[in-house]
């Protein structure tokens, strides 16, 4: 017999390792489904798949000068770099354009969540110098590029110092509601959202690193643009975004720094309730402008808003984005019907 003290053989000692290893994933397996075999595919939510490796995703940031700072990230992969979104102005563009040739890497795949000017100005300027690139959008994307219903661009073109592109460069491959696509060597998973924050959002989330880039679904810190008039649907879609990516690690906003999914959804959540809040009086029939929303109403609200949110940035350069906001909201729950809104956008006791 032994000595207590004896240490096993290398034999003996991988082979209680593997022991150990297969009691382990044995119990993942029940747990989490882990999958020792076969296609390696684990079985449940395709939006949790691979999501516990951890497998880094070294996401780069470039963010526009305030006010109205917009985002664009890229990532290196497999075949090449991939970028999400393309900032606003030609000038923003070309910065982007500048960081992306200093990598000495190709630009494969160039992905829009959604197509709000400032998300899409520069995809002219990313074509011009990598033209093999795809460009990904939904088709509700494109066609908003293609037609600008509500006049967007056209805005944008027209502001004081607007350097905007004359055309802009529509995307050429065009994703399927919720499908997964492969670029550049890594697989993404999507979903769509909308309208909401936006007439169509696409969400793309890598699951091996837990990366989900959401467009302005999420902003940090950032004073939104209401004037499509949708804060519900904009409420709805954050449930759906929760639910959709719950193993999501880091989310990666339109505005605004990335951080911890839960605490940004909250976080946006809250502004778009609370602006709901304020308004909702002023549109009441007892209000003292009954459903006119007065000048001191609307001042107030304003007052408020700053007050509860120092320090937030337009997410626009529109000089009067607070009052467009509050007048936006005042006409979306005046043709509301409070017995069917959804649980999302239902005023919450303190």
């Amino acid at each position: 017999m032994p000595h207590a003290s004896a240490r096993p053989s290398r034999t003996r000692t991988r082979r209680l390792l593997l022991v150990w290893l297969a009691a382990l994933c044995a119990l993942m397996m029940a747990a989490t489904g882990c999958s020792g075999g076969g296609d390696g595919k684990a079985p449940g939510n395709p939006a949790s798949r691979n999501a516990g490796s951890g497998k880094p995703l070294r996401v780069e940031r470039i963010a526009s000068a305030n006010p109205g700072s917009v985002n664009t990230y890229w990532f290196p992969a497999p075949e090449g770099l991939i970028v999400v979104d393309t900032q606003r102005s030609l000038t923003d563009a070309r910065s982007v354009l500048n960081t992306l040739q200093g990598t000495a890497e190709p630009v494969v795949a160039v992905l829009i969540t959604h197509p709000h000017p400032d998300h899409v100005g520069g995809a002219g300027v990313l074509h011009d110098a990598y033209p093999q690139a795809g460009i990904y959008a939904s088709e509700a994307s494109r066609d908003f590029m293609r037609d600008d219903p509500l006049g967007f661009y056209k805005l944008t073109r027209k502001l004081p110092g607007s350097d905007y592109a004359r055309k802009l460069t529509l995307p050429d491959h065009l994703i399927r509601s919720g499908a997964a696509l492969r670029a550049g060597g890594v697989r993404l998973e999507t979903a769509e959202f909308g309208p909401g924050e936006s007439v169509t959002t696409t969400a793309y989330y890598e699951p091996r690193s837990g990366a989900l880039f959401a467009g302005d679904l999420v902003n940090n810190e950032a004073t939104p643009a209401l004037i499509e008039g949708n804060t519900c649907g904009w409420l709805t879609d954050l449930d759906r975004l929760e639910d959709k990516f719950p193993d999501a690690r880091t989310l990666y906003p339109g505005h605004g720094a990335p951080g911890a999914p839960a605490e940004l959804i909250d976080r946006q959540r809250d502004y778009l309730l609370h602006i709901r809040h304020l308004v909702r009086p002023t549109v009441a029939a007892e209000s003292p402008g009954g459903e006119k929303v007065t000048r001191e109403e609307k001042n107030s609200a304003i007052a408020e808003l700053k007050s509860s949110y120092p320090g937030f940035q337009p997410v626009a350069t529109l000089p009067d984005l607070y009052a467009v906001n509050v007048d936006a909201v005042a006409r979306e729950l005046r043709g509301e019907d409070s017995g069917r809104l959804p649980e999302a956008c239902r005023e919450r006791a303190n």
